[in-house]
């Protein structure tokens, strides 16, 4: 790949004609936000913010869309500051949440939430939609979600409406200084490969040549959202995807973690660091950062009590056994305390768990985070 393509920057000006008096009003707007960005920018902890990805981090985009792959119905939100759901697939905060909070920045609005104007843009923007995948085909029961190459266009846009607001020079150095999250690849798995028995992907590839061919894809991805301007990127690791409630319904005899879902994550992780490691060599810097989510569940997972969870294998809310069955709804049994599970529903952590998981991205060694954890990148970063 030649190296001049990772370095392109595509961010234009998407200017139209207006009259004088719209220009002159525009160019006050824009003056304030100029200043508003100038006294911003110089802080570590007010850098942008930018998600992509699937549920895990979804923080309502999907409410906006005709899709079945959508948390907007109580109890989902119980816990979050407003008690009503948000389409975040958690009973309160998700991670790109406790991430803001911890760098100092607002929650980051979905992006196509109504309320992302003005200078709400600065803060930065999520582009995550439940159900998707890597791939195009993965989530297709979910009907219209945004797809990974969809939330590339539209991060292209909002560099373009930004641009509008600040120019181009300083919405290229907001996004180049801004932190990026991106957690993709379990839905390759459960909601493709292993969907139905004999899935088309399944008859197409052996469970090894997948992982490789979802790796070559995801490189494109990241290739990708570097040269859109993206320079510090935390990449997820998949979870354990067979320790889930709703695998352990659907496969777990006794309550031992899915082995065929375990092997998947043992095979595509290891790989998904490798590419990582492999693309900041070819860069010349560490714009990518690997975080090891297989460990940091593992850790509540296999010893819930030490995290102070009473379980790690029955989900709060759902039904059937381990909760895992169906999705969560006014009508699924309840917990009546959601800090006491490590699983919300049959497929996403509760807060809390969100919590430990954010504390191992800021200050975990690099048996989660490599090759350094979010902590060090903002102090390294605050030097420039």
């Amino acid at each position: 790949m030649p190296e001049v393509s990772l370095l392109t920057n595509p961010v234009v000006s998407n200017g139209s004609p207006m009259d004088k008096s719209s220009v002159f009003a525009g160019s006050w707007l824009a003056l304030g936000l100029v200043l508003a960005w100038a006294l911003v920018a110089p802080q570590a902890e007010a850098r942008a913010f930018f998600v992509f990805g699937d549920s895990l981090v979804d923080s309502g985009n999907n409410d906006y869309l005709f899709t079945t792959a959508r948390a907007d119905s109580p109890p989902y939100g119980i816990d979050y500051p407003t008690g009503r759901p948000t389409g975040r697939f958690s009973n309160g905060l998700n991670i790109p949440d406790i991430l803001s909070e911890q760098i100092g920045s607002e929650p980051t609005l979905p992006y196509l939430s109504p309320e992302l104007t003005g200078e709400r843009l600065l803060v930065g923007a999520n582009f995550a939609s439940a159900g998707i995948g890597i791939l195009n085909d993965t989530g297709i029961q979910f009907l219209n979600i945004i797809r990974i190459w969809k939330q590339l266009k539209y991060f292209q846009q909002y560099q373009q409406r930004v641009s509008g607001l600040i120019g181009v020079e300083q919405t290229q150095r907001l996004v180049n200084q801004a932190l990026v999250l991106i957690t993709l690849g379990g839905n390759d798995f459960v909601n493709n490969y292993y969907l139905v028995p004999y899935s088309a992907r399944s008859r197409q590839f052996s469970l090894p040549d997948y992982v490789r061919y979802l790796i070559s894809e995801y490189r494109k991805v990241l290739i990708r959202l570097f040269e859109l301007g993206a320079r510090r990127v935390l990449v997820t690791a998949t979870g354990p995807l067979g320790c889930v409630p709703a695998e352990l319904a659907m496969r777990s005899r006794t309550g031992e973690c899915a082995i065929e879902l375990q092997r998947a994550a043992g095979l595509f992780n290891p790989q998904l660091f490798q590419m990582l490691d492999g693309l900041n060599n070819e860069i010349g810097s560490q714009v990518f950062i690997a975080a090891n989510a297989f460990g940091m569940h593992m850790d509540f997972i296999s010893n819930p009590q030490a995290y102070g969870f009473v379980t790690s294998k029955v989900a709060c809310c759902g039904q059937g056994p381990y909760n895992g069955l169906g999705l969560c709804t006014v009508a699924s049994s309840l917990c009546p305390n959601r800090n006491l599970y490590a699983f919300w529903d049959a497929f996403h952590p509760s807060e809390r768990a969100n919590r430990i998981i954010v504390q191992r991205i800021l200050t975990g060694s690099t048996e989660y985070m490599y090759p350094m954890n979010l902590s060090t990148i903002m102090d390294l970063d605050s030097r420039i």
